[in-house]
């Protein structure tokens, strides 16, 4: 039995599917995360534990291509990254190329068979990418929590920080006593002392709690975040096809998605599933599959 493999790995976590050659997922796996940028040589060993994962009752001899999509692939130009990914494919047992993409492709294929348009992700971080023949041509924003990823879970969950400890009060309601509790604190000092010891990636878990409210400032933080995402959509120009919207700020029913929909004049389209959309990509380019048959293909495995 012919099988690919196809990998999702972002900021928050790694997802790993095994694919046979007529489409069915005979495999999942998953593991911590897999930004390679933000976690180094770890986000490539939890990526390997996701596809280990995903072939536990494969024979690894039977892959006969695969791909990656994954955020801060950028940092594959880092001799050690690259190396240490070269190193877990031949771990896995895996002697057929691996191709590693940007998580903008893989997420754009979960929507969409079209060869391109554009995708536009908020889940840990925030980018928008044009996308033409399944390959990157444009980014905007990307640019990680410090200098960017507008919109983002963690730019939305860092946001309702700040904001609760800039306007404290001693008895807190709504949205800041929903922070509050998250972080255990019952003073501002409390809560910047919190803060503080946080990785910058853990603000993310907040943006549910935000989303989840009809406070004031959920509103104001949500409307916020989702003008920043279609600003950043706005910088690539006017997208030549439809637009896939991918991470969890716009592929659940959150107000950020319903914002961000409601400012797009453009075909939409919502990422089903990352790690099989890379899966499909894997078998449209090992198997040389005409669009027909591709397009089938990939209503059976993202329908």
């Amino acid at each position: 039995m012919k099988l690919v493999v196809g990998v999702d790995a972002g900021g928050t976590a790694s997802r790993a599917v095994v694919a046979t050659a007529g489409g069915e997922i005979v495999g999942r796996g998953s593991a911590g995360p897999g930004n390679p940028t933000s976690a180094g040589v770890a986000a490539v060993r939890a990526i390997g534990t996701a596809v280990r994962a995903a072939l536990t009752r494969h024979d690894p001899g039977a892959v006969i291509g695969g791909v990656a999509g994954i955020a801060g692939v950028a940092v594959l130009t880092d001799p050690a990254i690259a190396a240490a990914f070269d190193d877990e494919w031949a771990a896995l047992g895996l002697s057929c190329p691996i191709e590693v993409t940007g998580d903008a492709v893989t997420a754009f294929a979960s929507g969409v068979p079209a060869a391109r348009g554009a995708a536009l992700i908020a889940g840990t971080g925030a980018v928008a990418a044009r996308i033409d023949g399944w390959r990157i041509t444009g980014t905007a924003d990307g640019l990680g929590w410090l200098l960017g990823d507008e919109g983002s879970g963690l730019w939305l969950g860092l946001q309702a920080v700040r904001s609760v400890a800039r306007s404290w009060t001693s008895t807190p309601e709504g949205l800041a006593a929903k922070v509050a509790a998250h972080a255990g604190a019952s003073s501002c000092d409390e809560l910047v002392h919190w803060a503080g010891r946080q990785h910058p990636a853990a603000f993310a878990a907040l943006a549910p709690l935000v989303c989840a409210s009809d406070d004031p400032l959920a509103t104001r933080l949500t409307a916020d975040a989702a003008a920043r995402l279609v600003a950043t959509l706005t910088e690539l120009g006017p997208p030549d096809g439809p637009v896939v919207l991918a991470g969890g700020l716009l592929t659940e029913p959150t107000p950020v998605r319903a914002a961000v929909l409601a400012a797009l004049t453009e075909p939409v389209a919502t990422a089903r599933d990352p790690a099989a959309g890379a899966a499909w990509l894997a078998l449209r380019r090992t198997l040389a599959l005409d669009p027909e048959t591709a397009a089938g293909l990939h209503r059976r495995m993202l329908s």
